[in-house]
């Protein structure tokens, strides 16, 4: 076989998982690259693997520095194997700048998919699973973490988090303060283990699980997404505008506030602000957006429309649309 960096999926907690495949990579590895020596010597024992390739420790610490040994021994023919303590590499764990780097050499890179803990949990969770965001390990203190929890918060996609069994508690509080207490929630731990546990229920509700008895071993959390936003109605649209106005915006700042505030577009609510800015005017609107030329001879806004031939009309010359190009 030619040269490679092979990336093997391993177990995450049931010697069972471990797949033929991986097996066979493992055995006819030149190189493994590894996160724990004794973690990974004691998985090929049990995986029976006899041939012994160097172990080389490869972790978040230590990953850059292999870096050019890797790319050597790739392009020199040999095959490199990847592996975690545990599941996928590269999925909050090292991996992925190997690959950017071997890859980028234009050499080949190869995949023995296996477990995964955030799809072993988001599959199990019973929360919706067609589209979600991976977010590993959330910042543990700061700005950083402050502003990760509003992106989650926001976020309408399920999301799946890691988090160690500690600090469980502290990010479930967090989680409730910035979703609310109702957002569901699972939480798994030991997956595919022997004590295996899937919680299920709302952030609240986890809140006094977890202070009743603190779960152990690793935590994954899947939450679900922010629920989508009500559609504000013609009405409410325009009682927030005619508030906006009255503060003294102009009618483009109170257009972008509202549609920013009401999640509606801002051409929807910018239209809405230009027409009721004319009706309190008493200008009319014409189909370039602005007053239309008068249909009186002193220019005074009134359309055609207003004042027929042979008499008056019986429109005002108020238009509720707004034509023509908008500023966005």
């Amino acid at each position: 076989m030619s040269g490679a960096l092979v990336l093997v999926g391993t177990p995450i907690g049931n010697m069972g998982d471990l797949s033929p495949r991986a097996i066979d990579a493992l055995a006819g590895a030149d190189l493994i690259c590894c996160e724990d020596t004794r973690r990974t010597g004691r998985l090929l024992e049990l995986g029976g693997v006899t041939r012994r390739a160097k172990l080389l420790r490869v972790d978040d610490h230590t990953e850059v520095r292999a870096i050019a040994e890797v790319v050597r021994r790739v392009a020199a023919g040999e095959r490199v194997v990847v592996v975690t303590d545990a599941g996928m590499p590269g999925i909050a764990d090292p991996g992925e700048r190997l690959v950017r780097a071997v890859a980028g050499e234009g050499l080949a890179v190869e995949v023995v998919p296996g477990p995964s803990a955030a799809l072993t949990a988001l599959v199990v969770s019973g929360i919706p699973a067609g589209r979600f965001a991976f977010e590993g390990f959330l910042p543990r203190k700061g700005s950083g973490r402050t502003e990760r929890l509003r992106v989650v918060a926001g976020e309408r996609r399920t999301v799946v988090l890691y988090e160690a069994p500690h600090r469980l508690a502290r990010t479930l509080a967090d989680l409730a303060g910035v979703c609310g207490g109702d957002r569901r929630v699972a939480v798994a731990r030991e997956l595919t283990k022997l004590h295996e546990q899937v919680w299920r229920g709302t952030l609240a509700s986890a809140l006094a699980w977890v202070s009743e008895s603190e779960p152990r071993g690793e935590v994954v959390v899947v939450l679900s997404g922010a629920a989508e936003p009500e559609v504000a109605g013609d009405g409410q649209i325009v009682a927030s505008l005619q508030e906006a106005l009255a503060e003294g915006l102009s009618t483009r700042d109170a257009a972008a506030r509202v549609a920013a505030d009401l999640h509606v577009p801002r051409r929807r609510a910018y239209g809405a602000a230009v027409a009721l800015a004319a009706r309190a005017s008493g200008a009319t609107v014409g189909d370039d957006g602005g007053a239309g030329e008068g249909g009186a001879g002193d220019g005074d806004g009134q359309t055609d429309g207003g004042q027929g031939d042979g008499g008056d009309g019986d429109g005002d010359g108020q238009t509720d649309g707004v034509g023509g190009d908008q500023p966005w």
